[in-house]
Formats: structure tokens, C-alpha cells, sequence
């Protein structure tokens, strides 16, 4: 028995392989030749293997000396585990247990990533594992090219196996063999660690407002569920940056808190900054709570730091629940402007800044007419910090600037469908909707208004399906659609429905409105007609057109929205998709005449070698819209693999009513199996009374197979 359990501790492999506090379990041994000698040897020699749960060790001989309690390995000495940790070695003494011992020649594989080697190897307290005169590196290293792209040299590496550290003394950093770096003392996580407190890669970021900085983040775990990171920013321009990352996680969700504090030569004197917190939580009974804050010192800050592009703030506390045929939220949302129009900032006083929100929506099925219904509830107010009960004008808009409004609304609407014999699909629909609306500050609409409208349809649809004889599939369908619905005379005032699209997603709406402000009033008739071929080899063309004719215009809708007059403007749509990542989809509005006014294209392709995304929009200018020029825009985003480890990065967006660039950037990305380098540049053309344009240029370097790095690209081929 003392035989079997000698070589049960062998196949344990506690060398860096972990195995601690595991009960003893059946072990396999194979060897050519195994024999007792004397009292006090056990030889095991020729292909020796010993498996044990996944873990596996080779060697040429293994001699087990009983009175001694040793174990001698002769090599090569090969010892791994499923997870793709492995130590080589020619020559091994060690104590039974392999707690306690030396390695001689060894090399140490974690996670199929991080590589040490080493002159010598010795085990001690079954936990540290120490290696002298040791060479650390992820990279492929290959006989003809022997010199990794970077190194780690150091005089002595201790593995701390239980906290998943690597401790190097006197410590060499080296690209391709030419020294960088020296530090007497550095620690890192191994490559099976994920969060490790300590001093994370740095970031170099050159702007023209700031100038050259370096960023060094320093992370700190606060335990197994809280971290911290701290990252001092320091550039040439005289900016000094503290930025700050706060993560908890609990049982029910967590909580992200994200901020900086800065002074530079851009405001001098001033103290700048910003700050954002974020939560998710399931509550009971199936209810979510979401949470996000946000706040910056001054509108400029988020784009000088790189921070974001925001103009708009959004703070918000929701409470939400989704089931099957219900949805329930109640929300209350605080918003602020930073930005600018027509070089002048936009008014906080006069923006709608507080809002609150309840919903109740649930569908029903069968019942006494059949079909589907459903049933919703909504209470909405809102509040503005001016006092003012008329417009003063400065801000465009034509709403009294101290107008709150507080609205509750009740919908009722039904559904059925029918299909007759010759393959017509046939669906009658109604809604019905009440709301209660109570104005304050507004000399022209204040007080309380009650507004109850209707609308029904019948809808008849004819899809026809056939093939051809290349074995492509054909669908048309041809749609009509005949709406009544009632005219709204109430005197209220239209707040959330101001922005109206003309789509193929609403030709066949009940109402276009996006709010509840608006309804749209009238009989009119919606026509459209689809063809869709789906071709054998999976790519599929969907072509689609569509019209509204009104009976009368009630002058509802603005021009640049397409839906103004006794007929809209003609719809179209095109959509073509094929496998391998490749999407074209255009959307244009024409007039009675046929002239263009308002026109969407985008492509979307994405493939290994390549990708490209890039949209082109064309829109009218309408007041009606706070839009005072047309909008002609090309945006692109596209990235290219020049080899297996670089990739270039494009991206850019250009005005052509303006006929200058709004955005340019270029990137750079070198990535293989242990290194990753980014390098940016990005130019921002844009100015305003707080925004300059500026230059941006970006460096990272990221060792990778240490804990927590990025995922790692393709390995180098050796050759020869």
C-alpha cells in the first residue's frame, strides 16, 4: 500500500499544475519495465506515463527510494493538465509529496500563454515555486528565430501558486533582445488570474488642447466583489488628471461609479471635471432597477478628454417589468444641455429637464370578439425651471418657455385576422384613446384639457408565393389598407411628436405620431406593395413601395416629413443581404414629381480580412424640425487586415452642405499571441463658443498572457 500511494502523490502534479486539498483517487501507471529492488527502491523506467484526473507525467525513469522518501525523475520530464499548464525538465529530485525539491533545465508553461524558463526550479511548502536565472515570455519562440519580441529577464522568479502571483527580482524588460527597461522588483498575475491589484499598462494620448500625456492606471481589489481603479493623467500643457473607476458587485446586481478631477492651460484657474454612476438590480417579482447619473463641470470637458460625445446629460432612476403580455415601468429622468446651436448654448430654463413616467401595458387574447387586445396606462408630467408663460423666441421653438405639463392617458386597441379561401388575409383593428392634460405656465394653452380620439381600419393583404426554375423563391405581396379615424380638435399642444419618419415600419400605422401629444386625424388609404427573392445560394433582394391618400389634409405633418398634403410623398425601400456579411439597404421619399426629398443608404460588411460600415443622409430643412439647412452627411467606419498581426482602421464623417469634414480618424493595430499595440489619430473639425477642433493622438502597448489581458491574436509560424 505504501507503493500505490507513493504513486498517487506523484500523479497529484502539485508542481504549478494546483491539485491541493483534492482526495486521493484512482491513479494509472504505465510504464516498460517497473521492478522492486531491495527493501527501499521502486523503479519505474521506458515511457513512463502516470494519469491522474486529466492531469498527466512523463518520464524516461522514475525511483521511488522508501527509506529516504525521495523521488528521482530522469528526463525529458513532462508534466500538464487539462488547462494547458505544463513544466519540462531533464533532471528532478523531490520529496514524496512533491511539496519539497529541485528541477533542473525546467521551463513552465500557465495557461498555454505565459512560458518561464529557467537554469533551476526548486518546490517548497508544496505552494512557492522558485526559478533562477529565468527568461519569461509569451511569444513564439522558434529554433531559426530564438529571440522572442519581447522578454522578461530577470535573476530569480518566484510562482506564489496559491495567490496566482509571479514575483521577479531584478528585472529586465526586452524587445527583440535590445534591454528597455530595468526595475529591481516587479510583480505581476499569472496568466489563470483575472483581477490582481497593481500597475496596469499605460496609455500615451497627445491632443492639441492638452498636448502629450501618459496615463498609469493602478487597479486595486477590494475583495472578491469590489474594485478600484486610480489613473493619474499627466500631460505637457500643464494638465494634471485624477480619474477614478468604482465596481461593486452584489448578490442582485451592481454598481459602477466612474469620475475625474483635472486642471489644465484650457480654463486655467478652473476646476474641471465629470462623473458618472450606473446600477443594475433584480428586485422581486420579476422588477429591474436601473440607475445612471451623470454631471461634467463644464460643456467642453467630455470631448477635450476623449471622454465622450455627448451633448445631452441624462440622469435617470427606472423601475421596469417584462412578461409575457405585460410590461410595467415607472421612471423619473433629469436631463441637461451642453451643447450648442447656431453657436449659441442651449437654454436649461426652457428645456422640459424633469420628467416622470408610468406605463401599464398588457395584451389579452380571445375573448368575446377574438383577435388580440391590449390595454395601456400612462401618466407623464414635466417641468421647466422658467417662470416665463409666453416665448420669448430665443430658443426657436414656439413653446411657452416655463410650460409644464402633466398628462394621463388610457388606450384600448384590438386586432383579428382572417384568411379567406383564395389566400387574402383579411384584419380589422381599432383604438380607442382618452387623456386628461393639465397645462401650467403657458398664456396660451394653460389649463386642463380632455381629448378622446378613435380610429379603425380594414386591412386586406394577398401574399403570393411561386419559384423559378434556378430554384429561387419569389414572394409579393400586395397591401391596402382603408383607415377612419376621428379629427382631434382639442387644444393642446404637441411636445413629444414633433419629429415624425416616414418608414416602411409605420406605412400600415394606425397613427405616425410617435407620442401621445398628436393623433392623426382623418380617412385616408395606405397602399403598398413588396417583392422579396430568395435565392438558393442565401442571398435575398426585398424591394418595397408604398403611398397614403388622404381625403383631406388637416395640415398635420410637415414638409421634410413626406406625409404633408392630400397625398404623401412615394416610399421606397431596398434592401439586399448576402451571406459572408454583406447588408445594402436604401430608403428614399419622392415627391408627386418624383424629385428626392429625403434619402437613407447604408452598408454593412463584415468579413475576416475586411470591414466596412458607412451611411449617407440627405433630409430637407424644416423648421418644423429645428432643422434650418438641408442635411447631407456621408459617415464610414471601416477596418482592413493588411497581415495576419496589422490592421488599419478608418473612420470619418463629412458635411457636404457644409463641404468640410466633421470627424477624421486613422488607426493602427499590431496583435499576435503576446503583444498588442494601438495607435491613433483622430482630428475633430467642429467649433463652438466652448469646443475648439482638435488633434488626437493615441498610443497603448499591452503585454499580453498575464491576468486580465486582451485577447491574444495569431501565433507566429516558425519555419525551417
Amino acid at each position: 500500500m505504501r507503493w500505490r500511494a507513493s504513486l498517487f502523490a506523484l500523479a497529484l502534479a502539485v508542481l504549478p499544475l494546483g491539485g491541493q486539498g483534492q482526495t486521493v483517487d484512482r491513479a494509472t501507471l504505465t510504464a516498460s519495465q517497473v521492478s522492486v529492488s531491495g527493501d527501499s527502491l521502486l523503479v519505474a523506467q521506458g515511457d513512463v506515463e502516470v494519469r491522474y484526473r486529466g492531469q498527466r507525467l512523463r518520464a524516461q525513469r522514475i525511483v521511488y527510494d522508501r527509506a529516504a522518501d525521495r523521488l528521482r525523475f530522469e528526463g525529458p520530464i513532462y508534466l500538464s493538465d487539462e488547462k494547458g499548464n505544463f513544466v519540462r525538465a531533464e533532471t528532478a529530485d523531490l520529496s514524496a509529496d512533491l511539496t519539497e525539491g529541485v528541477l533542473n533545465s525546467a521551463r513552465m508553461v500557465m495557461n498555454r500563454q505565459m512560458q518561464i524558463a529557467a537554469r533551476q526550479m526548486f518546490r517548497a511548502g508544496g505552494r512557492y515555486t522558485q526559478l533562477t536565472d529565468t527568461v519569461a515570455s509569451s511569444c513564439q519562440v522558434c529554433t531559426i528565430d530564438p529571440v522572442p519580441l519581447w522578454e522578461i529577464r530577470a535573476k530569480r522568479v518566484i510562482h506564489d501558486q496559491l495567490e496566482q502571483q509571479l514575483y521577479f527580482d531584478r528585472a529586465q524588460l526586452r524587445f527583440a533582445g535590445v534591454p528597455v527597461f530595468y526595475l529591481p522588483r516587479l510583480r505581476m498575475p499569472d496568466p489563470t488570474l483575472d483581477r490582481a491589484t497593481g500597475v496596469m499598462m499605460p496609455d500615451i494620448r497627445t491632443t492639441s488642447g492638452l498636448g502629450t500625456g501618459i496615463k498609469v492606471p493602478y487597479f486595486i481589489t477590494l475583495g472578491p466583489s469590489r474594485d478600484l481603479t486610480v489613473t493619474p493623467y499627466l500631460t505637457t500643457k500643464n494638465g494634471r488628471t485624477l480619474e477614478l473607476r468604482y465596481r461593486e458587485a452584489f448578490r442582485t446586481g451592481r454598481i459602477e461609479i466612474t469620475g475625474a478631477t483635472s486642471r489644465d492651460d484650457i480654463l486655467p484657474g478652473e476646476a474641471r471635471g465629470y462623473l458618472n454612476a450606473s446600477g443594475d438590480f433584480a428586485l422581486p417579482r420579476d422588477f429591474r432597477l436601473t440607475f445612471q447619473a451623470e454631471a461634467v463641470s463644464d460643456p467642453a470637458y467630455l470631448l477635450d478628454y476623449g471622454i465622450s460625445d455627448k451633448d445631452r446629460l441624462d440622469s435617470r432612476i427606472e423601475v421596469t417589468r417584462t412578461r409575457r403580455n405585460e410590461y410595467i415601468s415607472g421612471r423619473f429622468i433629469n436631463f441637461r444641455s451642453i451643447r450648442d446651436i447656431d453657436g449659441v448654448p442651449e437654454s436649461n430654463a426652457t428645456l422640459p429637464t424633469l420628467i416622470g413616467d408610468f406605463t401599464l401595458h398588457r395584451r389579452f387574447s380571445g375573448g368575446p370578439l377574438g383577435g388580440e387586445a391590449g390595454l395601456m396606462f400612462q401618466t407623464h408630467s414635466h417641468y421647466r425651471t422658467s417662470t416665463l408663460d409666453y416665448d420669448t423666441g430665443a430658443d426657436t421653438d414656439t413653446i411657452a418657455d416655463g410650460r409644464d405639463m402633466s398628462r394621463a392617458s388610457l388606450r384600448l386597441d384590438w386586432r383579428r385576422n382572417w384568411v379567406t379561401g383564395p389566400g387574402i388575409v383579411a384584419s380589422t383593428m381599432a383604438e380607442v384613446s382618452a387623456d386628461l392634460y393639465n397645462i401650467r405656465q403657458d398664456a396660451t394653452y394653460g389649463g386642463t384639457h380632455s381629448r378622446l380620439h378613435g380610429a379603425a381600419a380594414l386591412e386586406l393583404r394577398w401574399p403570393w408565393v411561386g419559384g423559378t426554375r434556378d430554384g429561387a423563391t419569389h414572394v409579393i405581396e400586395p397591401v391596402m389598407q382603408l383607415v377612419f379615424a376621428s379629427r382631434d380638435g382639442s387644444n393642446i399642444p404637441n411636445e413629444d411628436s414633433a419629429l415624425v419618419e416616414f418608414d416602411e415600419g409605420n406605412l400600415f400605422a394606425l397613427d405616425r405620431f410617435a407620442g401621445s401629444d398628436a393623433h392623426e386625424d382623418g380617412a385616408r388609404l395606405n397602399v403598398g406593395l413588396s417583392w422579396t427573392r430568395y435565392a438558393p445560394s442565401g442571398w435575398s433582394l426585398a424591394l418595397a413601395g408604398g403611398r397614403v391618400f388622404r381625403r383631406e389634409d388637416f395640415g398635420q405633418f410637415s414638409t421634410a416629413s413626406g406625409l404633408d398634403g392630400v397625398t404623401s410623398d412615394w416610399l421606397a425601400t431596398a434592401q439586399v443581404t448576402v451571406p459572408g456579411g454583406l447588408s445594402l439597404t436604401n430608403r428614399a421619399l419622392f415627391d408627386g414629381s418624383f424629385g428626392i426629398t429625403k434619402a437613407e443608404f447604408r452598408l454593412d460588411l463584415d468579413r475576416e480580412k475586411y470591414a466596412l460600415s458607412t451611411s449617407y443622409i440627405w433630409l430637407q430643412a424644416d423648421a418644423a424640425e429645428n432643422r434650418t439647412a438641408d442635411t447631407q452627411e456621408l459617415y464610414l467606419d471601416g477596418r482592413y487586415a493588411l497581415t495576419d498581426t496589422w490592421t488599419g482602421k478608418l473612420s470619418g464623417r463629412y458635411d457636404f452642405e457644409a463641404d468640410r469634414a466633421t470627424r477624421a480618424g486613422l488607426g493602427l493595430e499590431f496583435r499576435n499571441e503576446c503583444l498588442l499595440v494601438d495607435l491613433s489619430l483622430s482630428r475633430r473639425f467642429t467649433s463652438s463658443t466652448s469646443v475648439k477642433p482638435t488633434t488626437d493622438f493615441g498610443l497603448s502597448v499591452d503585454l499580453l498572457g498575464f491576468g486580465g489581458s486582451a485577447k491574444p491574436g495569431p501565433a507566429k509560424k516558425c519555419r525551417g
